[in-house]
């Protein structure tokens, strides 16, 4: 492998920017997604409470017909 020289030093500096910027890109997607599946998550939970206590309510309602 040869050794790196002085005259190498700019087009590493790039890559190293350019990956930076990249990696930068890809972590502001990431949170943005984040975000998104957690909202996603509490308005699904909202709908399972208020399934669940339909649910409830119809048992109750069968169970005072039972009567």
């Amino acid at each position: 492998m040869l050794e790196p020289t002085p005259s190498d030093l700019p087009s590493q500096v790039q890559s190293l920017l350019d990956y930076c910027a990249q990696l930068e890109r890809q972590n502001r997607q990431l949170r943005e997604r984040q975000q998104s599946l957690l909202q996603e998550r509490n308005r699904l939970r909202i709908v399972r409470d208020e399934t669940q206590k339909q649910v409830e309510a119809m048992i109750d309602r069968l169970r005072a017909m039972e009567r």
